[in-house]
């Protein structure tokens, strides 16, 4: 059995390192010798949508929370580089204060603008603040074992939150949001070469970031994760905390997002608050419901699919496509609740109970006879 096991888990190890070299070979290969620089800024932007439902994919699919304010942390993440990139445009313009900064009239600098006008500080806080208030949020939530849909209105609540308290603040662009961005950490993006540089960038991290989401299914972690989502009170009984399982599925989930939104403002060129709302919480999950949110695969190519079916789509029909998106996830939710991963096993299911399956005999193994046990006479019995 310990052969056989081993013998599977090679053969899982070759068939994925396959597949991570198919995904290379298309990011870094094909698709920037077949697109044009429009298309694969677009596809740049889709890549960020996937990091971030690689991250509901583990929280949701594995763990059962169904994560809709996952805005809260694209956008911090989005805002803090802006703030970077801004302040290091008007560094290089010798001006104290950033553009829009100067036309609202604002002659100083914020005190909380002014840590992240060095790079390393501006990156250290991409990477910590969205995990450090997933955290928070955490302990708070999932120690009081608030679970399910209050789970799921809460973390909806704080997105809506979020996105009102940053459009009425001036200091940080206000309802328009961010953008007029000039350069990169010193790489200017009026430049098609670095914009093809983000664009790489964007698909090393997605990479990375579903080898990393695999490694956790894999693991121990990932069992019990999935334990805490069908039985988390025998997990409890067991001696496990399923609030710290909980919170941890969350935590990364809320480092991916931050990290996506990181890199989507530069690549887009602006960052607003209705980037980070509900709606844009929401597109996120359906994204990962259509594509099916238990897989590795399925929320990463289901958020690249809606994220292009709505840039296609909406050009045809702009005033139809969000109720086309909302009967797509009931059709899903409804019918298809594996998503699109689960359509060829449902398939196979119906084809194999509507002709039958052929089963092989199983061979009988017959047993060969006893061999047959020979009396012993009595007077042979006393003499011994």
């Amino acid at each position: 059995m310990t052969a056989l096991s081993q013998r599977w888990r090679a053969n899982t190890s070759l068939t994925a390192i396959a597949g991570f070299v198919v995904a290379a070979i298309l990011l870094f290969a094909v698709a920037p010798a077949t697109l044009s620089d429009f298309r694969l800024n677009l596809l740049a932007k889709f890549l960020c949508f996937a990091i971030v439902a690689a991250g509901i994919g583990l929280a949701w699919g594995r763990g059962g929370m169904l994560t809709l304010g996952q805005g809260v942390f694209f956008g911090i993440g989005a805002y803090i580089m802006a703030m970077h990139m801004q302040m290091a445009d008007a560094a290089r313009l010798h001006d104290d204060v950033p553009e829009f900064m100067e036309i609202a009239g604002i002659r100083e600098l914020p005190s909380f603008w002014r840590p992240f006008a060095s790079a390393p500080v501006a990156l250290i806080g991409i990477l910590v603040l969205p995990a450090l208030v997933a955290a928070v949020l955490g302990y708070g939530v999932f120690k009081r074992r608030v679970k399910g849909t209050y789970f799921a209105i809460l973390s909806q609540a704080l997105a809506a939150a979020l996105a009102i308290l940053l459009t009425g603040q001036q200091k940080i662009g206000g309802f328009t949001g961010l953008s007029d961005f000039r350069a990169f950490f010193g790489f200017k993006l009026s430049d098609p070469a670095n914009r093809q540089m983000l664009f790489f960038i964007a698909a090393g991290t997605l990479l990375l970031v579903v080898a990393a989401v695999r490694q956790l299914m894999r693991s121990r972690y990932g069992e019990l994760l999935v334990a805490v989502r069908d039985q988390e009170e025998r997990v409890r009984f067991l001696g496990y905390d399923p609030a710290n399982i909980k919170i941890v599925a969350y935590v990364v989930a809320a480092f991916f997002a931050g990290i996506a939104g990181a890199l989507f403002t530069p690549i887009v060129g602006i960052i607003s608050p209705a980037d980070i709302g509900v709606v844009p919480s929401i597109a996120f999950i359906i994204g990962v419901a259509i594509g099916g949110r238990t897989t590795l695969l399925g929320p990463v190519l289901g958020a690249i699919g809606v994220a292009w079916a709505q840039t296609a789509l909406s050009e045809e029909f702009p005033s139809s496509w969000t109720y086309l998106q909302g009967v797509l996830f009931i059709v899903v939710v409804g019918f298809i609740p594996a998503g699109l991963a689960g359509v060829w096993p449902m398939l196979k299911g119906l084809l194999d109970s509507r002709f039958g399956k052929t089963i092989e005999p199983v061979p009988v193994v017959v047993a060969e006879p006893l061999p047959e046990v020979v009396p012993v006479a009595e007077d042979k019995v006393e003499s011994l």
